[in-house]
C-alpha cells in the first residue's frame, strides 16, 4: 500500500487512525488550510477521504472546550442546520490527542466558498436565513450540551505519535477578526473536571458578553499615535505605508468627531458560532453544504454576528457593502432568529463603532511584523470611512 511521505510538521497519521475501526489505511496527507488558529489537512485513506483537524489555539484547544463544540455541531445536523460533526473514534471519542495535540478526524465534504458578490438576492436571503437557523437552533442545543468528565469524546485514551505519515505543512490564512477576538483571557484552570469547566465557560461567556464594553476612544487615539510613528518611521516606506498613513490620520479625525457616540456596553446575548464568513461556510452549487470551524462558539449579542458577517460577505472592493443584498439578507435573518429591527439597530451602532475602532491589521504589520493580512487592508479601512458617512443608510437596509 502506498503512502505519503513523512514531512517534519505532519500530522501522526498512523497513530490517528489506529484509533479508528473503518477508516482504512493512509495513502495522503496533504495541508488545506493553515489558520491563524488550527491546522487542517485532507487525509486521503483506502475507504475514502476525511478532513483532519489539529487544534491549536490555545484559547480553544483543551478537550472540554473541543468536546462541547463536537456535541453542539451533532445536535445542529439533527435540527437540519448544515455541518459536519467529527467522526467518533472505536470508543465513541471524537478527539484524540497525540503527542501533546488535540485532533478531531470529519467527513470531507466537497464543496466551494462563496463571497457575497457570488450570492444573488435569494442567496442572500438564504444566507440570512441560514444564520437565523443557527442562533435559534443553538439556543435549544446548548442548554443540553454538557460534558460530563468521563463522557466519550474526551480523548482520554493517549495515543503516541512516534509512527506517523503525512503531508508537507502549508496552507492559507483566514482573517478577518478584530483586535478583541485575539486579545483573550486564559482558560480555566487545567485541573477542574470537563464538566466544570464546560460550567464555568457557560457562566463567563454569559458574564463577559453582558458586561463587554465598546472600545474607549481615547486608547484608540494613542494607538493611532504609535502605529503613524511606526508608519512614518519606515526606512523604506511604500504604498502600504502612505495608504496606512492617510488612513490613521483620517480616523484620528473621525473619532475626534465621533467620540460621543460610543455606545454602551453590550447586552446580554445569545450562543453564537463566532466567526461566520466565507471561508467558514461551504457552498454544493447554490446550497450551504457545510457550517465549519467552530472553534469560537460562545455567547455575544446575536445580531451583532449578524452584522458582522454581512460586513465581510458584501463588502465591496472599494469599501462599501451592497445594500440591496444585505437588505434581503437581514429581512431574511429577522424572521428566521425572530430578531427586531430595534436589535439589529442597537448591533448596527455597536459593530460599525468596532470597526471605528479597529487596527488589528495595521498591528500586526508593523507591531508584529507580519503581512498575511496586508491585502485585506484597502477595503476593509474603506469601509469604516465609508459606513460613518453612509450611517443611516446602512442601518436602514439591516432594519427596513
Amino acid at each position: 500500500m502506498p503512502r505519503s511521505s513523512v514531512a517534519p510538521l505532519a500530522p501522526p497519521v498512523n497513530a490517528l487512525l489506529r484509533r479508528y475501526a473503518d477508516a482504512g489505511e493512509p495513502l495522503s496527507c496533504v495541508p488545506v488550510a493553515q489558520g491563524l488558529l488550527n491546522r487542517g489537512y485532507r487525509l486521503a485513506t483506502s475507504r475514502g477521504s476525511y478532513f483532519l483537524k489539529q487544534h491549536l489555539d490555545a484559547r480553544t484547544a483543551d478537550r472540554a472546550t473541543i468536546v462541547r463544540q463536537h456535541r453542539a455541531t451533532e445536535r445542529l445536523g439533527a435540527l437540519g442546520v448544515p455541518v459536519a460533526p467529527p467522526l467518533p473514534d472505536s470508543e465513541g471519542r471524537t478527539v484524540a490527542m497525540v503527542d501533546g495535540h488535540c485532533y478531531a478526524l470529519h467527513p470531507w465534504v466537497e464543496g466551494s466558498h462563496r463571497g457575497g458578490a457570488q450570492l444573488t438576492a435569494a442567496g442572500s436571503r438564504r444566507l440570512g436565513a441560514l444564520l437565523g437557523l443557527v442562533h435559534t437552533a443553538l439556543e435549544q442545543v446548548m442548554a443540553a450540551t454538557e460534558v460530563p468528565a468521563d463522557a466519550p469524546g474526551d480523548g482520554q485514551r493517549p495515543a503516541t505519535g512516534r509512527e506517523s505519515a503525512g503531508g508537507e505543512s502549508a496552507g492559507r490564512t483566514v482573517t478577518g477578526r478584530t483586535d478583541a477576538d485575539r486579545d483573550a483571557a486564559d482558560r480555566p484552570a487545567m485541573d477542574r473536571t470537563a464538566a466544570d469547566r464546560a460550567a464555568a465557560d457557560r457562566t463567563t461567556a454569559h458574564r463577559e458578553a453582558a458586561s463587554r464594553d465598546a472600545a474607549d476612544p481615547e486608547q484608540s487615539l494613542r494607538l493611532i499615535d504609535e502605529l503613524l510613528a511606526l508608519a512614518r518611521g519606515r526606512r523604506r516606506r511604500d504604498a502600504f505605508d502612505e495608504l496606512a498613513e492617510y488612513r490613521l490620520l483620517e480616523r484620528r479625525r473621525l473619532l475626534a468627531e465621533h467620540a460621543h457616540r460610543r455606545p454602551p456596553p453590550a447586552c446580554a446575548g445569545g450562543w453564537v458560532h463566532g466567526d461566520f464568513h466565507p471561508l467558514n461556510l461551504l457552498y454544493r452549487g447554490a446550497e450551504p453544504a457545510a457550517i465549519i470551524d467552530w472553534d469560537r462558539l460562545g455567547v455575544q449579542p446575536r445580531a451583532e454576528e449578524a452584522v458582522r458577517a454581512a460586513a465581510i460577505f458584501f463588502v465591496r472592493p472599494g469599501g462599501t457593502l451592497d445594500l440591496p443584498k444585505v437588505r434581503a439578507y437581514a429581512r431574511a435573518y429577522r424572521r428566521s432568529a425572530g430578531a427586531e429591527p430595534a436589535e439589529l439597530a442597537a448591533a448596527v451602532h455597536r459593530v460599525w463603532w468596532e470597526r471605528l475602532n479597529d487596527f488589528w491589521i495595521l498591528r500586526w504589520h508593523y507591531q508584529r511584523d507580519d503581512a498575511r493580512a496586508d491585502p485585506q487592508f484597502p477595503a476593509a479601512s474603506a469601509l469604516a470611512v465609508w459606513w460613518t458617512g453612509e450611517y443611516e443608510a446602512v442601518r436602514d437596509a439591516f432594519t427596513s
